[in-house]
C-alpha cells in the first residue's frame, strides 16, 4: 500500500523501469519505498480507452495530489508515453483490513491514528 496499477501499459516496459516510479511516487508522496506496489491490470479495449495509471492511497491534501500526479506523468513522459489518465482512489484505513481488522495506525503517515470504534 499504496498501489500504482497501470492498465493498458506493456509488461516489459513496467517490469524494466518499475523501480523508477517506486522511486518517483515514495519521494513525492512521502512513503517508504518498500510500502509502494506497482500491479499491471490486462485490459482487453472494447472501445477506444487511453493509457490509465490509478492510484490508491490514503487521501493527502489536495495539492500532494497534484505534485504526485504532475511527477507520475512527468517520468511517463521521460519514455515517452503521453496521454495517460492518472486518478486516485481514495481509501480510508478505516475501510482497509489486514487479517480481519481495519488499519489503526499507520507509522509513516502522521495523523492516521484512529480509536478502535
Amino acid at each position: 500500500m499504496p498501489y500504482l496499477r497501470f492498465k493498458g501499459f506493456d509488461e516489459g516496459f513496467l517490469r524494466e523501469n518499475a523501480q523508477q516510479f517506486i522511486d518517483g511516487f515514495a519521494r513525492v508522496a512521502e512513503v517508504p519505498r518498500e510500502k509502494v506496489k506497482i500491479e499491471l491490470l490486462p485490459v482487453i479495449q472494447i472501445t477506444a480507452t487511453p493509457l490509465s495509471l490509478e492510484i490508491f492511497m490514503f487521501p493527502r491534501e489536495q495539492g500532494k495530489h497534484d505534485f504526485i500526479a504532475a511527477t507520475m506523468a512527468t517520468l511517463l513522459t521521460h519514455f515517452g508515453i503521453q496521454d495517460v489518465h492518472i486518478f486516485f482512489i481514495p481509501l480510508s484505513p478505516r475501510l482497509y483490513y489486514k487479517e480481519g481488522q481495519h488499519l489503526k495506525h499507520i507509522s509513516w503517515l502522521p495523523g492516521y491514528e484512529i480509536d478502535a470504534n
